[in-house]
């Protein structure tokens, strides 16, 4: 490298994104994804030993899957090839074998292929890599944003070790943060002025993301005035940088638990279109979609209950899927759901019922179960002489028969509502247990 190659190199480092010039350059200076690479865990230990074997990154983006792969070419004394699958054919893909099986047999010496997007290599250009992955030839590398379950071979798959990556705690985005600001050189020239609050909502707007926060930081800090010296980052500039509105909104503040609390009613109201303004405001600011969920799950079974029973299990099939999507797509699966469940009849039957029900065990302590609903071992120690009638045993499935302690005869806890699907329900117990 003669001294026009070093300027270049240097120039480069200076014009590149901030994202880029504070990739980590080892696996002590990688943040995050503590579950597949921390101390003792089996990547780390592969890496750390070289001892690699053919494997998959999977996860959405910015979390350092390709920054991993970059550290592990540093790393090992293997050859290492990176391909895009975007990019690249089987034309590449080819000549790239070619070499490796060359310099195993002249050098003994194995080539890692890196692949990055590898979902987007078609079956056809999966199938040319099989063969060489098998072989030994090649120890593939694989990075996907995509479930490789579906998007890759599953003889490829049967081949390599899956490690899903997750997106980066608010922690680890605060720390490469603080890192950028007080480490980058480009950034140290602009004289940055940044409080902690506004470093949150650089967190908050990233949703997990290491490349969307520099990003940010990066657009905030190089389209600010600076004024005395100072280029002052608020929460406004931020807000700019990211074409979000500056919402306030605190996960542990006030407003939180007043747009929560609006966001319920809403749906309890049975009104879709302030519903959907709520759950917009607490998504764009960041709340964790599964927290809005857990709501649903709750109000599905407090405000709608016996009126429409299906509203809990589209609520819970909700959960379940923005567990596995995540954001931004969740926001689509949560609109559906709160849609329902304002359109849903309500009853808060059930929830009065167990609210009865609590109360009359403090009230009155609990009593004891009726001698004919005891356990049978324990019924042949006592006394009474009342028979527990099997309701199977009649045609209709239903008997006449005590099931309350005997100091509670007669008490209603769950009053039915006529209501939705409640209401025929009620029916058709009252018709099979009337007479």
């Amino acid at each position: 490298m003669d001294i026009f190659d070093l300027m270049r190199e240097e120039q480069a480092k200076k014009t590149a994104p901030l994202a880029e010039r504070r990739k980590p350059q080892s696996l002590e200076d990688f943040v995050g994804q503590e579950e597949i690479l921390g101390e003792g865990t089996l990547l780390r230990r592969m890496i750390e030993a070289d001892r690699l074997r053919s494997m998959i990154f999977f996860g959405p983006t910015g979390i350092g899957k390709t920054s991993l792969a970059q550290i592990i070419s540093q790393i090992t004394s293997s050859y290492f090839v990176s391909l895009n699958a975007v990019t690249s054919g089987i034309a590449q893909l080819k000549e790239v074998i070619k070499k490796a099986d060359e310099q195993l047999v002249m050098e003994n010496r194995s080539t890692i292929l890196f692949i990055d997007e590898i979902h987007r290599f078609n079956k056809a250009q999966q199938d040319a890599l099989l063969p060489h992955v098998e072989k030994g030839t090649v120890i593939f590398i694989g990075a996907t944003t995509e479930n490789p379950y579906f998007e890759v071979n599953a003889a490829l798959l049967s081949r390599s070790l899956i490690f899903e990556m997750k997106p980066l705690e608010e922690k680890d985005l605060l720390k490469l943060l603080k890192s950028a600001l007080s480490k980058d050189g480009e950034l140290l020239k602009q004289n940055l002025y940044i409080e902690d609050s506004v470093l949150e909502q650089i967190v908050k707007e990233s949703s997990g993301d290491a490349r969307r926060a520099m990003n940010i930081l990066e657009l905030a800090a190089l389209t600010t005035k600076p004024e005395d010296g100072k280029r002052i980052l608020t929460k406004e500039i931020i807000s700019q940088s990211t074409q979000t509105p500056y919402l306030k909104y605190d996960k542990g503040g006030d407003y939180h638990y007043d747009v929560i609390s609006a966001f319920i009613k809403s749906v309890r109201g049975s009104d879709p279109q302030a519903a959907i303004y709520y759950l917009a405001q607490m998504l764009i600011s960041g709340e964790d979609p599964k927290f809005i969920a857990r709501r649903l799950i709750i109000l599905a079974a407090e405000d709608i209950g016996l009126a429409d029973p299906q509203a809990l299990v589209v609520s819970n099939a909700c959960f379940e899927a923005i567990h596995k999507i995540g954001m931004p797509e969740a926001r689509i699966i949560l609109s559906e759901t709160t849609i329902y469940l304002c359109l849903a009849e309500k009853s808060n039957s059930a929830y009065l019922a167990i609210n009865d029900a609590y109360n009359a065990i403090k009230e009155l302590g609990p009593k004891d179960v009726p001698a004919h609903l005891q356990d049978s071992t324990k019924k042949r120690l006592s006394k009474s002489t009342e028979v527990y009638l099997y309701p199977h045993d009649e045609k209709v499935g239903w008997v006449t028969q005590d099931y309350l302690p005997e100091k509670l005869k007669g008490r209603s806890f769950y009053e039915p509502k006529n209501l939705g699907k409640e209401e025929n329900l009620v029916k058709e117990w009252k018709n099979r247990i009337i007479k």
